[in-house]
Parts: structure tokens; C-alpha cells; sequence
């Protein structure tokens, strides 16, 4: 019927002549035909994700119930206009997959990867995936021909999920560009590949465009995004000067070097119809870590317009959008394929720093409700709630990838999946692992070397002390660093296997004097020089200090999010039973203890004056004698209770509830973005070393610096330039200005973009008092 119906003092709902319109204000927000469900619902999503009624005022208002309201909003979150409108479930003859995943399965069929298969990947039927390689034009064929380098052009198309550029060209349509199905010719560029133009001089790349024209108003493309028509809005930078933070873009080479973007495309494809899209959320993370913003919730300490500026956006995405498109992410469950892919590339760009791999377990404590498995925490010196992971760093300190364990597992366990994991990101090559007491096994060495391993790790136990004659001075230049030990070095060997059938295995000890105390250190390497042994093995302070930068800069133990995931409830866990047994036997032996040290002083002291037998003696002492059998019936009762008791019993028999393990997939991710943040910056600090002399020690609050400084953005056809402010000295100054250099002539892209950076310094102010200048260089003096 013909009417006006009020939502809210803004809102009203106007019907007339078959159609609505909702206004807010007095101005138009929707308009559809009544009886038009999808209008209606978008119409009910604007209403409230643009704050401007309730939910409860919606469904009070149409006519429906909340839930009805909370259904539409999941819908279009998750799919879109397209979403919207229709019933529960999948309508006959629709592709249940979202053209958005079109390329990730066709890339997995190329590869060979069966229906099934990829079903797995994506967590959807085997028939929606049959529809969809149905639609692309897949059909039953050799696997191996689509590795074939020079098709066919005439070829049957269903041989190949790609169109031939000639079949596209007399194909295409003016509408195809901007709603194709997504998929791209072999060998078409992708904008978020390596920024460096001279790798791809010959492939043309296609950028997404943008249909706004003021950088500061992007709503054209929101509303695109709302309309399901854009998977993420393309980066339009705007001219402006003392921009916040803008020294965070020298770090976009080292990033697009890292290959995050590329790779991430490929693994996650496209995170559906969004504003805020795979590439952005990508980028936000990483430059929220290289600028220290070390939570999501750290956002509302800054403007989003100012970040938003930073990469080419109007406003950068807010908490709750970080977290849900964080969720998002995780729920693909693809955070290890993603760590092991950027691992590979690392590797591949650093090949000469993973001879020597080295492990660490950091424990990260954890103070919620939940019941979780116990570890110890060495900053505290204390057991507590704990979540272990593995560090796996190079030579230099840099971090590889990172492995979570349940349960707290020791390293002992851990290594060899560990190690089979470095083996699949490294390959075949003989590795060095480098680890702490804590790995120490002989039987685990033996099983690590005959795997094709080496070890380098510290001895643990009581050794034979060595004469200080033992001892000599060793001195060489390693990593560009002298380093001077006194060494003594010999063959030994380590027992180990059951008691009945030992087995020896021969190794090689290091020790280091220093100061008196000695320093044993095991390796299987006989190739190395003992200064070298040395010097590797006390490098592991590195990833010490790895760690406690991380936890200080990164917030590498913030807790990601509050949900717990099931664990396993099979895993056997100490008897707490039996714990109480072995606690109540202590005591029962410190009470046999003590009667029967009181029985022997007696007979120390016995005089055989007074007693000349033993059978006098335990006479005289009777009541003592009684108190020793009753305390020893004690013992032997609990030893008896206590063997009836298993050691071992299965979690779930002594947890109440359910067991449960903190959630994995979106900690992995965070902690992937600062693996690599952190080692863009490491590839700064390199890049100035030459030119720093204190680049060891104070490189890091160098880049640090010129990360967190402002500057002037200016863009041209071609160029965005960025022109930071100088330093806090003029050596540190210069030295910017060659790191400026040294990136501008890498002629990278900004992801998504085909503007160059070009990066410059401010002129320094003029001299004066305060700013005096370099030094003048010292004259000779004169010889007399």
C-alpha cells in the first residue's frame, strides 16, 4: 500500500505507484520496485553498515525479523549484490564457486591436481568444481599438455583454460575488461609482481583503474565495491606536503622484493568484492609494522586519512576491518603454504646465508581463561599458560619461517619435522643446524646426520675439564668482523641407545677458555676451522636478539584474537594421579629416612659393655624397630599403588571441558607480515652498511628513523616522488640521501600501480649555530 513508514528520526520508507524509496534526511538512499528482494534487501544493508538506523529499527520497519536483517548483511559481506535477494542454498544450475577463485582453479588443473583435490583446497563439493572447469572449458585430457610451451593457436580451446591473445582480441567486448571471469594469458603481467621494470621489459602489465578522480573522495569505487563489480581499490595518490609517515614507502622495494603480493595472489587468489582489497590489506599490515603501530586496535591512535595517503587510499582500513578481513584470510587455511612459499623466495634471493639454520623455540605466555598446556617461561623463570613456536633463521639473523607446536613440545621432538620442513624450502643441500641445550639428544644426532644433516650445538652435562696447556689462540676475519678465541679442539664420542645394546657416535668438541670457565662446544662438521666453529655457535645470540627486538618493536607476543580451535585429545600428558603418589612416597622415604638414620646413630653409640649382640640391641630398641617397619609397609604400599598406575594418560581424561589450543592460522599470518617487515628492514640496513660506519650497531635506528619521518608526496604522469626531511645529523643525512638514490634507481612500482618511486632529501637548512655542518677535516701539521 501506498505510504510512508519511519524508521528513525533520519529514515523514511516511501512507497508509491509499485515503487520504494528510502531516504535519510530527505535525500534518496535506494530505490527498487516493491517486490524486488534484492533490492529490498541492499536496502536494508545500507541502512545499517552506513550507520544510519539499527537493526532492530530495520526489521521493525520492513517488516521482518532480525535475523532476517544479520542474514542479508552476512550475504553481501560474503558475496555481494549478487548475494543478496534469494533463499538459502544453491539455486539448479548455478556455479557455487565465485568467479573471483576462476583463476586459482584453473592454475590447480594446469598443474594436474584432480577435482577432488581441489575441492580439499577450497573446502567446497567436487561437483562445484566440475561446474566451474565445465564453464572454463576444461575437459578430460592429459595432464601434461598444458605445460606445453607453443600451443597450437588453432588448437581445441578446451586443451587450455586460457584464451590465445588473437582468440581474445576478436572476442572481447568493451564490457569484458572490467567483468571478465578474471582470467589472464599465460604470461600477463600481474602489478603486484617485482617492482623492478628491467625483470619483465617485454610483458605488458595490467593495473586496476580507478573511476575517481580526487584521491580524497573515492567514493565511486566504494560504491563499485558495494555492487560486487571490484575485488580492491586501486591506489590514487594525491600531491601534499609534510605527510605523516611518508618515509615508510622507502621499505616498498624491499617489500615487493619479498614477493608477499605476487605470492599471495597466487595462494589466495582474491578475498571476494571489497574496497579494501587482498593487495591493501597486504600492504596495511606490513607498513602498520614498519611504522610500529603493533595492533589492529593501535589504528584508533592514528587518523585513518593520514594513513590512507600512505597507500593511495582515502581513509586506511579501521580495526574492524583489519580483524575481519585478518579472519577471513586465516579461514582459508592456507598461512603455512603461504610462510613455506615466501621461505622459498628468500632462500632463492639469499642462498649463500642458509648453510647454517638456526633453531629456537620463544614461548609466548598467555593470561586468559582458557586452559592451556603449561611451558616454561624464561623471562619469568616460571611455568605458565604457554603457546611455543620454532624460530628458523639464516646466518644473519633473518627469520626463514616459523612452526607452532601443541602442547608445548620439546625441541628435542620438534627438530626432525623441523628440519623436514627447511628440507622442502631449501632442497637436498647439506645443512648446518645450529641450536641450545635444549636439542640435546645423541640418538637424535645420529638420526639427524644420517638424514644428511649436521649439527652444531653446545655440549650439555658434566665433561672432563681440559688442562689449560690445551688451549691456544685462534684469530681470523669472519662476516667482516675479527674475532680472537682460545681453542682447544679434539675428537670424542657420545654413548647412546638401551642399556644393552649401546651404540657410539664420534663427533668433534670445540671448547672455548675464557675467563677461566670453559665452553664445550659438539658439531659433526670436520670441514670447518675451529675459530669458525666457535664463531657460528656463539652467533646464535643473534636470533636472541631477534627475539627481544621483535617482542619490543613488533609486539611479537600481542595475543592476535581470542578464539580457541579443537586440540588433540588423544596426546598423553603426565598422570596427575600418579603425581600425587610420587609427592605422598617422597614423604613416606623422608620419614623412613629420618627414623632409620635415628636407628643407626643408636647403634653407633651402642656400647657392648651394655649390649655385646645385635639381638640386645633391637631388643632395647624395639619401639624404633616398629616405627621402621611401619614406616617401610608405607613405602612399599604406595610403590605398589603407584605401579598399577599408568605414567601417561590421554588429555581429555584429566581436563575438564573440552581441550582446546589457541587459535593458529591468524597468529601465523601476523607473524608471517612482521617476519617480513623485518626483513625489508634488514635489507636496508645492508644496502647502508656501506656507506655507516656504525651500520652494526645503530643501522636499525637508522632505517627506523627514516621509516617514521615525514615528507612531500608529489605525483606526476609517470613518478611519485617523495621528498623526505633530513636527519637528525648530517652524517646520518647523507647517508639517507644514498639510500635514496640507491632505491630510486631500482625504478619500482607502487603495488598497483604504475607510478615509479623516486625518493629525495630536503635540502639542509642553511648554516648556522645550531646547524653548523660537517666537521672541516683536520689539517696535517706541519713537520719540523
Amino acid at each position: 500500500d501506498d505510504g510512508i513508514v519511519v524508521i528513525n528520526e533520519q529514515c523514511r520508507i516511501r512507497t508509491w505507484d509499485g515503487y520504494r524509496v528510502v531516504t535519510v534526511s530527505a535525500l534518496p538512499l535506494s530505490y527498487y520496485a516493491v517486490g524486488d528482494r534484492a533490492g529490498q534487501a541492499h536496502a536494508m544493508v545500507s541502512l545499517v553498515e552506513q550507520g544510519w538506523a539499527r537493526q532492530t529499527e530495520v526489521a521493525s520497519a520492513f517488516g521482518c525479523d532480525v535475523r532476517t536483517v544479520r542474514r542479508n548483511l552476512r550475504r553481501f559481506e560474503l558475496g555481494g549484490l549478487s548475494a543478496l535477494g534469494r533463499s538459502d542454498g544453491c539455486p539448479k544450475g548455478a556455479v557455487r564457486l565465485p568467479g573471483s577463485r576462476a583463476r586459482l582453479v584453473n592454475n590447480w588443473k594446469a598443474k594436474g591436481e584432480s577435482n577432488r583435490e581441489i575441492a580439499r583446497h577450497l573446502g567446497i563439493s567436487e561437483t562445484a568444481v566440475r561446474k566451474l572447469l565445465s564453464r572454463l572449458g576444461w575437459k578430460d585430457r592429459p595432464t601434461e599438455q598444458p605445460g606445453l610451451r607453443e600451443p597450437d593457436r588453432s588448437a581445441n580451446p578446451n586443451l587450455s583454460g586460457f584464451r590465445s591473445p588473437e582468440q581474445a582480441a576478436e572476442t572481447a567486448s568493451p564490457h569484458d575488461s572490467a567483468e571478465g571471469d578474471g582470467l589472464a594469458a599465460p604470461g600477463s603481467a600481474n602489478p603486484n609482481l617485482s617492482g623492478f621494470e628491467n625483470e619483465r621489459p617485454d610483458e605488458a602489465e595490467d593495473f586496476s583503474r580507478s573511476l575517481d578522480t580526487d584521491p580524497a573522495n573515492r567514493s565511486g569505487d566504494r560504491l563499485l565495491a558495494s555492487l560486487g563489480l571490484l575485488d580492491d581499490a586501486a591506489p590514487l595518490f594525491g600531491s601534499g606536503a609534510q605527510v605523516k609517515g611518508a618515509g615508510v614507502l622507502l621499505a616498498i622495494p624491499a617489500l615487493i622484493q619479498s614477493g608477499i603480493f605476487e605470492i599471495a595472489e597466487e595462494i589466495y587468489g582474491s578475498i571476494g568484492p571489497a574496497f579494501y582489497g587482498l593487495r591493501t590489506i597486504l600492504l596495511t599490515f606490513l607498513l602498520m609494522a614498519l611504522l610500529r603501530i603493533k595492533r589492529p586496535e593501535n589504528m584508533k591512535e592514528h587518523s585513518p586519512g593520514e594513513l590512507g595517503r600512505l597507500i593511495g587510499l582515502d581513509r586506511a582500513p579501521e580495526v574492524k576491518t583489519l580483524r575481519r578481513k585478518l579472519a577471513r584470510l586465516a579461514a582459508f587455511g592456507f598461512a603455512g603454504e603461504f610462510g613455506r612459499t615466501l621461505a622459498q623466495r628468500r632462500v632463492a634471493a639469499r642462498g649463500e646465508a642458509v648453510g647454517f639454520l638456526y633453531v629456537d623455540g620463544h614461548v609466548r605466555a598467555y593470561h586468559g581463561k582458557r586452559h592451556l598446556p603449561k611451558a616454561h617461561v624464561a623471562r619469568r623463570r616460571l611455568a605458565m599458560s604457554a603457546t611455543t613456536d620454532y624460530w628458523v633463521n639464516d646466518q644473519q639473523g633473518d627469520p626463514l619461517f616459523v612452526v607452532t607446536t601443541e602442547a608445548n613440545r620439546s625441541l628435542v621432538k620438534m627438530l626432525p619435522e623441523i628440519l623436514k620442513e627447511a628440507r622442502a624450502i631449501i632442497g637436498e643441500r647439506r645443512l648446518t643446524v645450529v641450536f641450545d641445550r635444549g636439542g640435546w639428544s645423541p640418538k637424535l644426532f645420529a638420526e639427524l646426520i644420517a638424514a644428511g644433516y649436521d649439527i652444531l650445538t653446545y655440549r650439555k652435562g658434566r665433561s672432563a675439564r681440559l688442562p689449560d696447556r690445551s688451549f691456544s689462540l685462534h684469530e681470523a676475519v669472519l662476516d667482516a668482523r675479527r674475532c680472537s678465541y682460545r681453542l682447544a679442539d679434539k675428537g670424542i664420542y657420545l654413548n647412546y641407545g638401551p642399556k644393552n645394546a649401546r651404540k657410539r657416535l664420534h663427533l668433534r668438541q670445540v671448547t672455548r677458555l675464557k675467563d677461566g670457565h670453559q665452553t664445550p662446544i659438539i658439531t659433526s662438521r670436520k670441514d670447518l676451522g675451529a675459530i669458525e666453529v666457535a664463531f657460528r655457535m656463539f652467533e646464535r645470540w643473534r636470533q636472541e636478539n631477534f627475539f627481544k627486538y621483535l617482542i619490543e618493536e613488533y609486539a611479537l607476543d600481542a595475543l592476535v584474537d581470542y578464539g580457541v580451535e579443537p586440540a588433540d585429545a588423544t596426546r598423553h600428558v603426565p598422570n596427575p594421579e600418579r603425581k600425587k603418589i610420587n609427592a605422598q612416597l617422597r614423604k613416606a622415604y623422608a620419614e623412613l629416612n629420618g627414623i632409620a638414620a635415628t636407628y643407626g646413630l643408636e647403634a653407633f653409640a651402642n656400647t657392648e659393655s651394655a649390649r655385646r649382640t645385635m639381638r640386645g640391641f633391637k631388643i632395647a630398641n624395639a619401639a624404633m624397630g616398629r616405627r621402621i617397619e611401619k614406616a617401610l609397609g608405607r613405602v612399599n604400599a604406595l610403590k605398589k599403588k603407584r605401579s598399577k598406575m599408568p605414567a601417561k594418560i590421554p588429555v581429555q581424561e584429566v581436563t575438564p571441558g573440552e581441550v582446546v589450543k589457541l587459535r593458529t592460522e591468524s597468529k601465523h599470518l601476523t607473524d608471517l607480515f612482521k617476519m617480513v617487515a623485518y626483513q625489508a628492514e634488514s635489507d636496508l640496513v645492508g644496502l647502508i652498511a656501506p656507506h655507516y660506519r656504525r651500520a652494526e650497531d645503530e643501522g636499525r635506528t637508522l632505517v627506523h628513523s627514516a621509516l617514521a619521518g615525514a615528507g612531500e608526496i608529489a605525483v606526476t604522469d609517470e613518478e611519485l616522488r617523495v621528498k623526505l626531511e633530513p636527519l637528525s645529523s648530517p652524517h646520518r643525512t647523507q647517508v639517507l640521501e644514498l639510500l635514496c638514490e640507491t632505491l630510486s634507481a631500482t625504478r619500482t612500482c607502487f603495488p598497483g600501480s604504475k607510478l615509479r618511486l623516486r625518493f629525495e632529501v630536503k635540502p639542509l637548512p642553511n648554516i648556522t649555530p645550531a646547524f653548523p655542518g660537517p666537521r672541516p677535516a683536520p689539517e696535517g701539521k706541519p713537520d719540523i
